[in-house]
């Protein structure tokens, strides 16, 4: 795709894309992104052949003739994104705006090795791009597959580490595996940091913030900048594996204490305002070591009970004098959502 090819047009066609409906002015673009008049025609002009961009209407000028808005067509492009839980497979196909065009769902068991799970994957995705959960893209239209499941993983090799309590996982090329059976571009990535970036992309996110996500483990994804936080071997935000208890219970990464068997013990027990109190002192860390803007919360445990959750943590962090807002912002299918963007983020240049 042509935003691919050039910063400028990428930063165009993100504009085009936050407008959404009502679209937004040559001049306005201009504005906005500093380049020249002439630039933004030639772009837009582009953008237009190419079909990524059509006309939305016009609208009045304080002086002259109507300005023509531009809008972005969101049949120009399809991405699936794909949640490896450890219990479950969510699969989606999203258009070229992040919007969710049809989902499927079934239940997996991680523990059973790469093969059959990625046999389970290679069903939905072609169960999705052939047509048969909603019609069908143009097989040229799919641009990619971003696949999310728990780390540790490096995402730059497109190969999960030895994740926790699935050891099986560990070294499979994941990404060139996928890549192989479908025909398509995969991108791998842990399942909080595809969560943050699909919240990072949102008009008016925050610039800095930490999505922590608790479901059937517990982690991270951090934002800074308006963009995730990997580390280079791609083990920022790993915050279920924090010490938070010396001697504390065994944890399967080999540690004890961990924030995540603690929190989980709990939320086992029914002890949700318990588990939000650990969850808060696992958030109140990152708070202090990152001086984010916020913290957002996801994952089932939590949108099953969200007000003792966000009540807990709040609760926590004001107790500390901690000043960062915490609200539930994580959808059920968040993780899912921010893998279909591991594809289109860089078409945005994101």
């Amino acid at each position: 795709m042509p935003a691919l090819r050039s910063p400028n047009a990428a930063l165009v066609l993100d504009l085009l894309r936050t407008a959404g409906e009502t679209g937004i002015s040559r001049l306005e673009l201009a504005e906005r992104t500093g380049l020249t008049p002439q630039a933004v025609s030639k772009i837009t002009a582009r953008l237009r052949s190419d079909g990524l961009a059509t006309e939305a209407g016009r609208r009045a000028s304080t002086g002259g003739k109507p300005r023509t808005v531009l809008r972005l067509v969101p049949t120009a492009g399809y991405a699936v994104g794909v949640h490896l839980d450890r219990d479950e497979l969510t699969t989606l196909l999203t258009d070229l705006a992040g919007a969710v065009v049809a989902r499927r769902t079934r239940a997996l068991d991680l523990g059973a090795g790469a093969g059959p799970v990625l046999d389970a994957v290679t069903e939905e995705v072609r169960g999705l791009t052939s047509g048969a959960a909603a019609p069908a893209p143009a097989p040229a239209s799919v641009l990619g597959v971003g696949v999310a499941m728990p780390g540790p993983l490096d995402h730059r090799a497109g190969v999960p580490g030895r994740v926790t309590g699935f050891p099986e996982w560990e070294g499979h090329p994941v990404r060139e595996d996928l890549a192989r059976r479908l025909g398509l571009p995969v991108v791998l990535d842990k399942d909080t940091n595809a969560a943050a970036l699909g919240l990072a992309v949102r008009p008016a996110a925050p610039g800095s913030f930490a999505y922590v996500h608790l479901g059937t483990g517990l982690g991270a994804g951090l934002v800074l900048g308006g963009a995730p936080l990997r580390g280079d071997r791609t083990g920022a935000g790993e915050l279920g594996h924090q010490t938070v208890q010396l001697d504390g219970p065994p944890c399967g990464c080999g540690g004890r204490g961990c924030l995540e068997v603690l929190c989980l013990a709990a939320v086992a027990r029914g002890d949700d305002a318990g588990a939000a109190r650990i969850l808060g002192a696992g958030a109140a860390n990152v708070v202090r070591l990152l001086d984010i803007d916020e913290v957002l919360l996801g994952g089932r445990v939590v949108l099953a009970a969200p007000e003792v959750f966000a009540g807990g943590v709040r609760e926590v962090l004001a107790g500390l004098g901690l000043t960062a807002p915490v609200r539930v912002a994580g959808e059920r299918d968040a993780v899912a959502e921010g893998a279909a963007w591991l594809i289109l983020a860089p078409v945005f240049g994101k």
